[in-house]
């Protein structure tokens, strides 16, 4: 899909409008570019619900780290496990909420030139931006996890404390997890970049 959109974008600015076959190019495109629009808007929806799903992990790991202290240091107890679990959650914190981030424009940028582009500037950085940056870097990140995070399922791996987690597997799942939310996000990006370079919706 998003090929497809670059190569109409490349077509829409060519000198094509003597050719016959030029109009229904264009009678495709708007049907091509609804399509892309609903598909952009369907990842950003999935993608912001798991955000905001995640975000309540920090809730519950302040209410854990202050369980913790009160536990440790005046009942004199301690828990492994609660005190794991403040890790798992941090760790699911970061790893689902990250592509929502990106969506949201979160993340912190080196900006030189994109604040003062104008809209087809910062489409054009965008668009590159996934192309050689973020795709590049979600297939790697998934490619090299998933041998890590198959082992540590087919052992059903746990904590290395007795009275640990039992589910270790789960956490290291969260990496391939977010190289495809990353990489989920980094489509519907590329995909508005390209909609803008296309130029407005035909009247």
């Amino acid at each position: 899909m998003l090929v497809v959109i670059v190569v109409i974008v490349v077509m829409r600015h060519a000198m094509l409008p003597s050719l016959r076959f030029a109009e229904p190019i264009i009678v495709r495109w708007a049907t091509m570019r609804n399509t892309a629009e609903r598909i952009a808007g369907s990842i950003d929806r999935v993608i912001a619900a798991i955000g905001r799903a995640a975000t309540w992990c920090c809730l519950y790991i302040v209410l854990a780290e202050f369980a913790v202290v009160v536990m440790r240091y005046a009942l004199g107890i301690g828990s492994i496990r609660l005190q794991e679990s403040v890790l798992y959650a941090h760790a699911a914190l970061f790893m689902l909420a990250a592509a929502w981030t990106l969506q949201v424009g979160g993340h912190v940028r080196v900006d030189v030139f994109y604040a003062q582009a104008s809209p087809r500037r910062r489409a054009v950085i965008d668009l590159v931006g996934a192309i050689v940056f973020l795709f590049p870097f979600a297939v790697a990140v998934a490619a090299l996890s998933l041998p890590y995070v198959g082992r540590s399922w087919a052992i059903l791996e746990g904590s290395r404390e007795t009275s640990g987690l039992p589910l270790v597997y789960l956490l290291k799942a969260l990496i391939p997890l977010f190289a495809f939310l990353i990489g989920l996000q980094g489509i519907a990006q590329a995909i508005r970049a390209a909609l803008v370079l296309a130029g407005p919706r035909a009247p």
